[in-house]
């Protein structure tokens, strides 16, 4: 620890480099001056973004990105505006921690400067929240918000430490040293019941048309090898969503892609199955709360929280603990018998097949130019460790369909939470966290222009990531849906606006593509700057299978539940 005297700025600082933190996102306020001044003395690097919602968006990613704890900082109203990267790193299970400075604890509760509960504000959107009353307690807190962040499924967690507590002076062994959590972090390491493994294992033998579905807390455990390993002894299928993404390359044989049914339509067949494998897969509403699988299918779920164990719908076989780990013991299991590949899996790739096939007859040059036809392109370009981010919106639909994942934590997508917005934060962090890697941004011009400022912070801080804007002056799917619905849009319209010209009057690299011929060049001019860049591609107007999937269920709900006029 750092000579006397000690702060409490000091102690927090030093918990922070304990736990292997070096980055913090932030922007500078009242609340925080002392603490940000002892970091920086500490050798902290601070990414300061243009607002603080890109702030937490980025320790959101972060935490995605690494694995590591993301740090966002910020003072009060900029708690406030932290909140949704806060809220989005609840549902993309991302280890954050929330640092909010705030006037001193004696003046809380009287009218303080810019005073807001940041406690209950924060509590909302975060496993736990926390105020620091005295900093001869912050050793403790942070321990217990950085163990609450990792316990179970991941997610952010807030201590807010006033002003008078940062500047509190406390002399040696007044706190207690602090334990890293992370050095001797075990994780989720509790293993299944071996009865429990048994019974999946055989539940899983016996089916004709297995399925196996990764989604986020698969993602928590390392290279994937374990995952490989269960699929290649038993020779079922697998797709993967969330932060699983490319922990099984979507190139191997008996992984099938991303699990989307609206736009994987190997997917669309998972009714079909009689046997599914959730590996840290909610019974939430993108599968129905369960409905959507078969009513006789036998369902496995294995998940860090046993809360969700079973959760809307009855399982068959439930195991809480390590996804990882667990699936190990699977694995041991199996091999204890013999498997063959079943003419299921030859169905799923049938679709995988015909799927491609279609999307080349759309990916066709055209004037306007359709979106397939960019992350066709888009395609032919990337390297293996590309790392490639997409915001919300119809484009970015049509390149989920196709761009495959090829390895973990190089593949993001948002939350289920559907926080537009957060794909420039994302591509930032990545790029922070893997300078040496190409970071492609895949955005709508809806969603960029939440976070558009943030070039500003990737000029600043040298971040040369390259995004591909999909301009269709338009917000694309409710558009889609209103004209679906209602035949009639309404506030869903934009402008033609020239991003490029906004990227290169914030001193980065910009391009306008409105030609076919223009978009290989103009992207590779792109990634080759070595500046942060945006290629803004003029595009059709045209529906996604998202939105028209989402068409489908509106209608749908209408039939079930008609207006009293129909």
């Amino acid at each position: 620890m750092s000579a006397s005297p000690l702060t409490g700025s000091h102690l927090l600082a030093h918990a922070l480099k304990e736990e292997g933190v070096t980055t913090v996102f932030t922007i500078a306020g009242d609340h925080t001056l002392p603490l940000m001044d002892v970091m920086a003395g500490m050798g902290f690097r601070f990414i300061d973004t243009r607002h603080e919602q890109a702030a937490s968006f980025m320790a959101d990613a972060w935490g995605r990105v690494t694995g590591g704890l993301g740090v966002v900082m910020a003072t009060t109203p900029g708690v406030a505006n932290a909140i949704p990267g806060l809220a989005n790193a609840l549902h993309s299970e991302s280890p954050v921690l929330s640092i909010g400075g705030s006037a001193e604890v004696s003046e809380l509760g009287k009218g303080a400067n810019q005073e807001i509960d940041q406690v209950a504000l924060a509590k909302a959107v975060t496993k736990g929240s926390w105020l620091v009353h005295d900093a001869r307690r912050i050793p403790d807190l942070v321990a217990g918000a950085v163990r609450a962040a990792y316990a179970g499924r991941r997610g952010p967690t807030h201590l807010t430490v006033p002003l008078d507590v940062q500047e509190q002076p406390v002399e040696e062994g007044q706190a207690p040293p602090y334990h890293p959590v992370m050095s001797n972090h075990v994780g989720n390491a509790a293993l299944a019941d071996a009865g429990q493994v048994k019974l999946a294992v055989d539940l899983l033998s016996r089916a004709e048309r297995p399925l196996i579905i990764a989604a986020a807390s698969a993602g928590y455990g390392g290279d994937g090898s374990w995952l490989e390993r269960f699929i290649e002894t038993t020779k079922i299928p697998v797709m993967t969503a969330d932060l699983a993404r490319g922990i099984v390359s979507d190139e191997h044989p008996y992984c099938l892609g991303f699990f989307d049914t609206a736009l994987n339509w190997a997917a669309k067949l998972v009714g079909q199955a009689d046997a599914v494998l959730l590996l840290g897969k909610k019974l939430d509403n993108s599968i129905r709360y369960g409905e959507i699988f078969d009513p006789g299918a036998r369902i496995i779920q294995i998940d860090p929280e046993a809360t969700e164990i079973g959760r809307n719908r009855r399982v068959d076989a439930g195991m809480a603990g390590d996804v990882a780990a667990i699936v190990d013991q699977l694995s041991d299991e199996a091999s204890k018998r013999r498997w063959r590949e079943l003419p299921w899996l030859r169905e799923l790739r049938a679709q995988r097949e015909a799927q491609a096939e279609w999307f080349e007859t759309v990916a066709a040059p055209s004037t306007p130019i359709h979106a397939a036809f960019v992350h066709k392109t888009l395609k032919s370009l990337l390297r293996p460790d590309d790392i490639l981010v997409w915001d919300g919106g119809d484009f970015g639909h049509f390149g989920r369909m196709t761009l495959p994942a090829r390895s973990p934590r190089r593949w993001f997508y948002f939350s289920q939470f559907g926080t537009l917005g957060n794909g420039l934060p994302t591509a930032l962090a990545a790029q922070v966290a893997h300078p040496d890697s190409r970071v492609v941004l895949l955005a709508g011009d809806g969603g960029f222009g939440f976070t558009a400022m943030e070039f500003d912070t990737a000029v600043r801080h040298n971040l040369p990531v390259t995004a591909i804007l999909g301009n269709d002056a338009t917000w694309g799917i409710d558009y889609h849906i209103q004209m679906g619905l209602y035949g009639r849009d309404t506030a869903t319209r934009l402008l033609p606006t020239r991003y490029d010209r906004v990227v290169e009057g914030l001193g980065g690299h910009g391009e306008r593509v409105t030609r076919p011929e223009e978009l290989a060049p103009a992207l590779k001019r792109a990634l080759d700057s070595g500046r942060p860049s945006l290629v803004n591609v003029e595009i059709q107007n045209a529906i996604s299978p998202r939105a028209e999937a989402a068409i489908g269920r509106w209608l749908e709900r209408r039939d079930q539940h008609p207006s009293p006029k129909e």
